[in-house]
């Protein structure tokens, strides 16, 4: 396995600063979430070090799923660039939240699910013919989100053609045990993070209640050889995770 830390931790630091630390760390990946500081970035700073990178599509003001067509349209867009942008920066996947429920929308439930199929589905082609992989993430128990539920998404990216981004914390959040969260066939990359169950607290590994041996055992029993990518919210919890990870991979 292969271990990334997320920008989320870090930001907004200056990406070679970011860089510079996970090289001194030797850790193989750094997952830039493609939004100000991290939209634009220089070929410098993607060449001068050795550590790769996986791409996180903007998380601000975009819905794959609204009503709205030129909010529906202008995400598209926006989620297009960062696979550009992956294809120029040398990164193999991209990372993409789905859509969520607007407020008008509830009414309107079956209309908002069609349209935030056809957006993921026009991704997952425009993916393919970019050469990078789409993976599509579990999201975390808060109203309005679209696809807590793992086989939900499961069933999604088998229809669509794409794959999986498991996010371990979201989906304790929503319930699921630590050794059956890896058993679905196109989860190609995982966000840790760690909390209490009842909310997405984005915590140290190894500080709320996920049994991440459990976890562990059973994503080696898959053969899973992907990248696993700390994501947790305070920097210092970026370097616990690490060291609870050295102990477990």
């Amino acid at each position: 396995m292969k271990i990334g830390v997320s920008t989320l931790a870090l930001y907004p630091q200056p990406l070679e600063k970011v860089m510079e630390c996970l090289e001194a760390r030797n850790i193989d990946y750094c997952e830039v979430i493609n939004e100000y500081p991290y939209d634009e970035i220089d070929d410098d700073i993607t060449k001068s070090y050795q550590v790769k990178l996986t791409v996180h599509s903007p998380l601000s003001d975009i819905n794959l799923a609204s009503h709205n067509q030129s909010i529906r349209k202008s995400s598209i867009k926006e989620v297009k660039k960062s696979m550009d942008r992956a294809v120029n920066w040398d990164a193999e996947l991209v990372v993409v939240h789905p859509g969520s429920m607007p407020v008008m929308g509830r009414k309107i439930e079956k209309k908002i699910f069609q349209y935030n199929l056809e957006s993921l589905r026009e991704l997952a082609s425009y993916a393919e013919d970019c050469g990078v992989y789409m993976c599509v993430e579990n999201m975390p128990v808060i109203e309005g989100l679209l696809f807590q539920d793992l086989n939900e998404l499961n069933l999604l990216l088998k229809d669509i053609g794409a794959y999986m981004t498991l996010d371990v914390g979201h989906a304790h959040n929503s319930g699921f045990k630590a050794h059956d969260m890896p058993q679905y066939p196109l989860i190609k990359h995982i966000h840790l993070s760690d909390n209490d169950g009842t909310w997405d607290q984005h915590n140290a590994l190894g500080s709320g209640g996920i049994d991440f041996n459990s976890f562990f055992k059973r994503l080696n029993d898959v053969k899973y050889d992907g990248i696993i990518v700390v994501e947790v919210k305070d920097a210092s919890d970026v370097f616990k995770s690490l060291e609870y990870l050295q102990k477990m991979v």
